[in-house]
C-alpha cells in the first residue's frame, strides 16, 4: 500500500481516484497555460475533453479497486463482479469518444493553419505580380 497514492491514510482505505486528480488536473492546466494563444478558440472543448478523460480514469480506478477488494475476500467469482467489469469496459469506450473528438479538433485547427497560410500566400503573390 502506498500512502502517497491515496490508498491508506490515517488508518483508512480510501479511492486511488484523488491521486489522479491531484496529479492530472494540474498537469491540464499547465498545458491549456503554455498554448494560450494558438487553443484560444478551443479552449472550452480542450477542457471538456480534459474533465472526461480524468473522470474515465477515476471511474475503472475505482472499479479496478473494488475488483481487486473482492480478490482479497474472495468474491470475485460472483455476479456482482460483472458490475465493474461492465463500467469499465463502458469507461473504455466512453474515453474512445474523447479521443475521436481530440483527433477532429486538431484536424480543425491544422486546416484553420492551412486556409489561413493558403491566403497569406495567395496575398504575397498578388503584390509579387504587382511588382514585378
Amino acid at each position: 500500500m502506498l500512502p502517497s497514492c491515496g490508498y491508506a491514510a490515517a488508518g483508512r482505505q480510501r479511492s486511488p481516484r484523488l491521486a489522479v486528480s491531484r496529479v492530472a488536473c494540474p498537469i491540464y492546466r499547465i498545458s491549456i497555460d503554455l498554448h494560450r494563444e494558438s487553443i484560444e478558440g478551443e479552449r472550452i472543448p480542450l477542457l471538456v475533453i480534459s474533465v472526461l478523460f480524468v473522470v474515465t480514469v477515476e471511474v475503472v480506478l475505482v472499479c479496478v479497486w473494488r475488483l481487486v477488494t473482492m480478490v482479497r475476500r474472495g468474491t470475485v467469482f460472483s455476479h456482482a463482479a460483472f458490475r465493474y467489469v461492465d463500467i469499465v469496459i463502458g469507461a473504455i469506450v466512453a474515453a474512445a469518444l474523447p479521443v475521436f473528438a481530440l483527433i477532429v479538433l486538431v484536424l480543425r485547427m491544422l486546416l484553420a493553419q492551412a486556409v489561413a497560410r493558403d491566403i497569406e500566400a495567395a496575398q504575397m503573390q498578388a503584390e509579387l505580380d504587382e511588382v514585378i
